[in-house]
C-alpha cells in the first residue's frame, strides 16, 4: 500500500472540499478511480471511507449520513476495482464513464433513497430535487477526472520519488 500517497490524497480531497466554491466540489472520485485500478480492492475502498469520515469529523457533521456516504463511496471503490482488474489499459474515456456511473449511483443512494427514508420525503420529490445537484456533481467530477485522474494515474501513483520510504527520508532531512 502507498500510505503517503493515500494520506496526501485524503488531505487534498478534504482541503479542496472545504473550499466549497460550488455546492459539490468533489475530487474524491478523481482519486478513487486510479487507486481502484492500481491497488488492492480494499485499499481504494478504505481510501474512500476514510476520506468521507475524516471530512465529517473535521466539519463536525458526523452522523448516519457519514456512514451511508462513506460506505457508498467504499462500495464504488470495490465496484471499480472489479471493473478494472482485468483491463490492461484504461483511458480517460473509461475513467469519465466510470465517474458518471459512480456519481449516478452515489447521488441516487445518498439523495432520493436516503432523503425519502430520513426525512419522510416522497421519493418522487427527492428524485426531482436531486437532479440539479447531480448535474453539478457530474460537472465537478468530470473536471477532476480530466485534470486529477491522469496526474495520479500516470505520474504520482507509480512514482519512485513518492514511495513511502523516500518521502520519509526527505521529511527526516528537514527535521534534523
Amino acid at each position: 500500500m502507498k500510505i503517503v500517497k493515500y494520506f496526501l490524497s485524503i488531505l487534498f480531497c478534504n482541503a479542496f472540499r472545504l473550499l466549497k466554491f460550488i455546492p459539490n466540489n468533489d475530487p474524491i472520485m478523481g482519486c478513487l478511480l486510479p487507486y481502484s485500478r492500481q491497488d488492492k480492492w480494499w485499499a481504494s475502498a478504505l481510501f474512500a471511507f476514510i476520506t468521507m469520515v475524516s471530512f465529517d469529523l473535521i466539519t463536525g457533521m458526523v452522523g448516519i449520513w457519514t456512514l451511508v456516504t462513506a460506505l457508498t463511496y467504499a462500495g464504488l471503490g470495490i465496484l471499480f476495482h472489479q471493473i478494472y482488474k482485468n483491463k490492461k489499459k484504461i483511458n480517460l474515456k473509461t475513467y469519465l464513464g466510470s465517474g458518471i456511473l459512480g456519481v449516478l449511483i452515489f447521488d441516487f443512494i445518498t439523495g432520493p433513497i436516503m432523503s425519502s427514508w430520513m426525512f419522510q420525503m416522497p421519493f418522487e420529490t427527492a428524485f426531482i430535487g436531486q437532479i440539479p445537484f447531480t448535474l453539478l456533481h457530474l460537472a465537478s467530477v468530470g473536471i477532476f477526472i480530466i485534470i486529477l485522474t491522469p496526474l495520479l494515474d500516470l505520474h504520482l501513483i507509480n512514482s519512485k520519488q513518492m514511495e513511502d520510504h523516500k518521502v520519509w527520508q526527505k521529511v527526516l532531512t528537514f527535521v534534523k
